[in-house]
């Protein structure tokens, strides 16, 4: 009998398939634009993102805040980039060990200055760190050949006055301790360059006299309670950088454009609802930064500028406060905030790499937990 073979047209058989490979393309254009649109497919590149963060060893509030995860390539690329600098400083600052004019401190089982220190009358340098130390000794005053006193996250809670007779300190900083108030006898120290007293949380105002600080370039007064810009700052004529993000500003002084060298602005979390024209003047100004949830005014040039990178960030609307003990929510305040700060400053080294930056950013994604 042999078979039976059932001969068709070929171009009938070819008609036939590609008519059924067009419906398959069309569904897997179709299914792709519904992966896109889908929460789903959101999930999981926030999933593959967290377990790339995870596996890389970057904790999680460099990328997760309040909840959400920013999931920018870039920003994760930043954060690497900032671990390996921040490792190659500290294998930097383990060398410094080695110098006799530098003096290290860190760890919470000191609780105050060993002895020995007030003899080392020479030492150029103080990194004090993570410590439970609460004063700075009176004796400070004999280290005149004091540079930097770099004194982070730690309970100092308040500056002997005795600081000012530092003639020739360059740096301080203050961050993250528990001060409420300086000294206005820093003012004496005019050489001082750099000066940072972010994240005390209690922080209201500076004492006229740091006016005398011409010198200063830096300030970074971020993460207190200042209603105002401190009339001292506004007298800083060499300033470059302003940090007085995440405090209780409503608005600026008319006169913010004494500040004819700064470059760099930093005003997000505050209750801001216009901006000066004054900031018009600013001809050095590259970057500012502001939250968008209050403004209602600001000058149309400041968005259009070609040499000023302008952002707006849109703040997350969730409050994840919680009830807990009053030392509890400072405590929690304190880390929350020193987080913010290492997040922040990646994502604004990013924005001065860019080319351009959007008008606005917002974050809004799902919370992950692995």
């Amino acid at each position: 009998m042999g078979h039976k073979v059932v001969v068709f047209d070929i171009s009938v058989v070819r008609a036939l398939w590609e008519t059924r490979v067009k419906k398959h393309k069309a569904w897997q254009k179709k299914e792709a634009e519904r992966l896109e649109k889908s929460a789903l497919e959101k999930i999981k590149e926030e999933w593959n993102f967290v377990a790339e963060c995870r596996r890389k060893g970057i904790p999680q509030a460099a990328y997760c805040k309040n909840g959400f995860v920013d999931t920018s390539v870039r920003l994760l690329e930043k954060i690497e980039r900032n671990s390996l600098t921040r490792r190659s400083s500290l294998s930097k600052e383990r060398d410094k060990r080695s110098s006799p004019f530098v003096f290290e401190l860190s760890g919470e089982h000191w609780k105050e200055f060993p002895d020995e220190l007030k003899e080392q009358t020479h030492l150029k340098e103080w990194h004090i760190n993570n410590t439970l130390i609460q004063i700075i000794p009176t004796y400070i005053e004999l280290f005149q050949a004091m540079r930097i006193l770099d004194l982070p996250q730690n309970q100092i809670s308040r500056l002997p006055v005795e600081i000012g007779r530092l003639k020739n300190l360059k740096e301080l900083n203050v961050s993250f301790n528990r001060l409420k108030s300086i000294p206005l006898e820093l003012g004496d120290c005019e050489k001082l360059e750099k000066l940072d007293c972010s994240g005390n949380l209690e922080l209201t105002e500076l004492p006229f006299e740091l006016s005398n600080l011409k010198q200063v370039t830096f300030v970074d007064i971020s993460a207190n309670k200042f209603s105002s810009v401190p009339i001292c700052v506004l007298r800083m004529s060499n300033l470059q950088w302003l940090d007085i993000s995440n405090n209780n500003l409503n608005d600026l002084p008319q006169d913010i454009d004494r500040l004819e060298e700064l470059q760099t602005f930093l005003l997000y979390r505050n209750k801001l609802t216009y901006l000066p024209y004054a900031l018009l003047n600013l001809k050095k100004l590259t970057l500012m930064v502001v939250s968008g949830d209050h403004l209602v005014e600001l000058p149309t040039a400041l968005c259009e500028s070609p040499t000023l990178k302008f952002v707006s960030l849109m703040d997350n609307p969730i409050d994840n406060t919680q009830c807990q003990d009053g030392d509890e929510i400072i405590e929690s305040e304190r880390d929350r905030q020193h987080f913010d700060k290492e997040f922040m400053r990646a994502y604004i080294e990013d924005l001065k790499e860019r080319d351009s930056v959007p008008s606005y950013t917002t974050k809004v994604s799902f919370s992950l937990q692995l």
